[in-house]
């Protein structure tokens, strides 16, 4: 068997050594959640667990709209990088931290009337919400932080230091469990303590998170330029490659809200149903995730040093991983799936509904793999504007196929979900044809100063 290729090998290597400690990571993420319901859960009135349920998935959503300061820092960073061009990714820093501030401390203001939207819209009891406004009031004074440590993620995955995601992670969930702990069942307090928790967890990651760049400042080099902090100019890149990312989770957010309000006008059963399943997905996006960050590091930087062998090389390493990953997974599913649905709920009716539906879930990874993969390639090439289109093309399909498929031909829910797939195919599909047309051209020893 002839020997792998330097470069591929390096780039195999690589692209595990930092996917593994994000994989880890997005591990922690749902032990949080647990600790969260355990706490509450064992308050004496449910309202609470009602109330904090909501008020996260509130946050939960609304943070996710602003990914976008994770994504552009990483794909902007990862080309300076590999143009070697240190005054860059110190500048890019600095203008994500600005937009981090500017953007949590709106949130700050517009707080309430944010929080009336969004809660009138999650459309809960009224003592839930009423629980969810106390709780949202609290966990807003947060959100100069958790969007400031967004920048500092993309910033160190882009100069390919993923370890750093799991540093910060481990630390904000430890901080947060251990203050839920003290403040609701050492001190009494209720949904409130548990918001206080989650917002010192968060300044403590911030504190860690800039700990960690002052170190990192100093052994880069480069200038730091401090006027392009307060010239609107220059942030045209960063807000062009941000602002399309925001439109295309915006598109995702509503593909997900459409299908678990269509999901839920159908009984609570099949709502119940859907959200069992969706954790398969969550399951399936801790590993692909990984692998997608990786892609996003490492085809930034070669596309930044014009280095198309090892663009090359970064693709196929994360494809690999990403295939293997995607095969484990339906493997999984299909075996294991009915088993899968009982550790999550042991409510019989609920059961039958999800295994009934559990084959669209055992084809999903097939057809969400390139999304993911593809999504890390184009975040590291910054071409934002064909993730978004990717997003709108999958909606245009989506919505007429639910329609089609779930009145006319009376499918019900199988009809919901396959209208789901058909938008992940979709979306997978349009970044496929991208890619391989930008090979032809963008991306190839002809695209000479090209992106």
């Amino acid at each position: 068997m002839p020997a792998a290729h330097p470069v591929t090998s390096a780039t195999t290597r690589r692209v595990w050594t930092l996917a593994w400690p994000i994989i880890l990571s997005n591990i922690t993420v749902p032990l949080l959640g647990l600790v969260d319901t355990a706490v509450v859960g064992h308050l004496p009135e449910s309202r609470y667990l009602a109330g904090v349920t909501l008020g996260a998935m509130l946050f939960s959503f609304l943070y996710w709209g602003f990914g976008f300061l994770r994504m552009g820092t990483t794909g902007l960073t990862s080309q300076a990088q590999g143009r070697d061009d240190a005054t860059a990714v110190r500048n890019l820093l600095g203008q994500a931290l600005v937009m981090a501030m500017v953007i949590g401390g709106s949130l700050i203001v517009f707080s309430r009337p944010l929080t009336a939207l969004g809660l009138w819209l999650l459309d809960g009891s009224a003592e839930a919400t009423a629980v969810a406004h106390d709780y949202a009031a609290i966990r807003f004074l947060s959100a100069p932080a958790v969007l400031a440590n967004y920048a500092i993620l993309g910033w160190f995955l882009g100069q390919q230091n993923s370890r750093v995601t799991l540093a910060i992670l481990v630390l904000t969930n430890s901080v947060n469990i251990v203050l839920d702990l003290l403040f609701v069942v050492g001190l009494g307090m209720t949904s409130d303590g548990v918001a206080w928790a989650t917002v010192i967890a968060d300044y403590t990651a911030l504190t860690l998170g800039l700990w960690l760049v002052r170190r990192q400042l100093a052994e880069l080099g480069g200038t730091f330029h401090r006027e392009r902090l307060w010239r609107l100019a220059a942030y045209r890149e960063l807000l062009q490659v941000n602002g399309q990312l925001f439109l295309r989770t915006l598109g995702l957010l509503f593909a997900l809200a459409f299908f678990t309000a269509q999901g839920a006008s159908q009984g609570d059963v099949v709502v119940a149903a859907n959200a069992v399943l969706l954790q398969f997905i969550m399951l399936t996006s801790h590993g692909l995730d990984g692998f997608a960050h990786a892609a996003e590091a490492l085809t930034g930087r070669a596309i930044g040093r014009r280095d198309w062998a090892e663009f090359t090389a970064a693709v196929a390493a994360t494809a690999r991983f990403s295939l293997l990953t995607t095969a484990a997974a339906m493997l999984c599913f299909a075996i294991g799936g009915t088993a899968l649905i009982a550790l999550l709920t042991d409510l019989p009716a609920v059961r039958e509904a999800a295994a009934d539906y559990l084959p669209w879930m055992v084809l999903m990874p097939a057809l969400a793999v390139w999304s993911y993969l593809l999504d890390g390639v184009f975040i590291g090439a910054t071409a934002t504007r064909e993730m978004r289109n990717s997003v709108f093309a999958g909606l245009i399909v989506y919505l007429p196929a639910w329609w089609l498929l779930t009145g006319p031909l009376g499918l019900g829910n199988h009809g919901l979900w396959l209208a789901f797939l058909l938008f992940t195919l979709v979306r997978s599909v349009t970044l496929g044809g991208y890619y391989l047309r930008y090979r032809r051209t963008r991306w190839s020893p002809r695209a000479v100063g090209r992106k």
